[in-house]
């Protein structure tokens, strides 16, 4: 392949989830024919009809558009393509290793519609190593193909990994314009998987192996962990001592080389609180500071949750209102939402209190709230006007014109110090 060669040929993209949609619907509308394969029946129907199964910024139009030019069709089964991107979920499993059962799955799908020159991108966040067992578990279904891991620069297929680096709310933005790191398993393999890159991208496309790309994404969301769990230490030391963290914070950001990011109820999303864990169980014993991070703010939830149970219990009947419900401000995501977390601890330990929920961008509970007969969705403004206790969880912008209500006599706990 030549230096800077541009992909042209059929794409496969395998799960069309946050990440896995708006990529392929930003190759399709660059003219690369796109295949999404999904194994939920609704997603492929959906999408098929130029509908997008969550809301993000300006991916609804392009959907549409991509749907329409015939560039981007759906199946639920992988079919032969020149490319395949792997974009599927990466849990971790309850001892916080991760659970690689879906790229496993999905490699184990591609494999058999694979021909010699085929390039393989697993784009799924995962351990180092992750990348080289996608090209072994191809191996051992494929034997007549040479595999990177084994074959090197002589091998028949392509496999690297190149790892998303987006903000929700900004994702078609920032595909375009971040910097790209490909890692291959070899250089040959991190050259042709970044022609897929080059149909779009705005940024630097950057080479490596396929290993340091992998830790490269862990360490990006490590770091972020590590600054907010400072944070979020820092609140609770505040308060111990009677202090407006805030207030604190804002003074020592006055120092041109400090930075303190804000608190909040903990941390969520599909990445910051689950990649440090990767790390973590790469080197466990070396990785005391990740994981006493990942210890700090996976324990935030529970604190803001006991100060709520502890004042509602001084109340007679308290209503309580809790506004927000998603990972972080103005998107649906609700995933490893801090926010849910603290409901559900709330409305565990008070059976005997119905709690209001409003969030404008979820039309129903998260299902680890279903459970919980004394929750009920309802309109801010409402929840919150009838509400003894208010509690702030997530900052949406709708949520600004309530701020008023802490001058009505109201106990209002502000996690997010949106209304400071």
């Amino acid at each position: 392949m030549m230096l800077n060669e541009v992909f042209s040929g059929t794409l496969v993209v395998v799960g069309m989830g946050y990440i896995g949609l708006p990529t392929a619907t930003v190759l399709a509308t660059r003219g690369v024919k796109v295949i999404g394969v999904d194994v939920n029946p609704r997603i492929v129907e959906a999408i098929s009809r130029g509908e997008t199964p969550f809301i993000e910024p300006d991916l609804a139009v392009a959907v549409s558009g991509a749907v329409a030019m015939g560039r981007l069709s759906m199946s639920q089964d992988v079919p032969e393509a020149d490319a395949y991107i792997i974009a599927v979920p990466t849990p971790f499993l309850d001892d916080h290793t991760a659970d690689l059962s879906y790229i496993q799955s999905a490699a184990e799908q591609i494999a058999p519609h694979l021909k010699p020159g085929a390039i393989v991108v697993l784009e799924s966040t995962s351990p180092p190593g992750t990348t080289e067992k996608v090209s072994r578990w191809i191996g051992a279904l494929r034997p007549d193909l040479k595999m990177p891991h084994v074959a090197g620069s002589i091998a028949d297929i392509s496999v690297a990994h190149c790892p998303e680096r987006v903000l929700p709310g900004r994702i078609m933005i920032e595909m375009i314009t971040n910097n790209r790191v490909v890692g291959g398993l070899t250089s040959q393999c991190a050259a042709r998987a970044a022609s897929i890159y080059r149909v779009f991208s705005q940024g630097e496309i950057l080479l490596t192996d396929a290993a340091s790309a992998e830790m490269a994404k862990l360490v990006e969301n490590s770091y972020r962990d590590v600054n907010i769990a400072f944070a979020n230490e820092l609140s609770l030391i505040s308060e111990s001592l009677g202090l407006d963290v805030w207030e604190v914070i804002k003074l020592a950001n006055q120092h041109p080389r400090v930075n303190v990011l804000s608190p909040g109820p903990g941390v969520g999303g599909h990445c910051i609180p689950v990649d440090p864990w990767f790390i973590v169980a790469a080197a466990p014993e070396l990785a005391r500071l990740i994981r006493t991070a990942r210890e700090v703010n996976d324990h935030k939830p529970h604190h803001v949750a006991d100060q709520v149970i502890a004042k509602a219990r001084r109340f007679v009947s308290p209503s309580i209102a809790c506004l927000g419900l998603t990972f972080k401000a103005n998107v649906d995501d609700v995933r490893e939402s801090a926010a849910v977390e603290v409901v559900g601890l709330i409305a565990s330990a008070l059976p005997e209190f119905e709690i209001m929920v409003a969030d404008p961008y979820v039309d129903e509970l998260p299902p680890k709230l279903t459970s919980n007969a004394n929750l009920r969705l309802a309109n801010a403004g409402e929840a919150a006007d009838a509400a003894d206790i208010i509690v702030l969880l997530v900052e949406h912008e709708a949520f600004r014109p309530l701020r008023h209500l802490r001058q009505n006599g109201k106990v209002v706990y502000d996690t997010r110090g949106a209304w400071a």
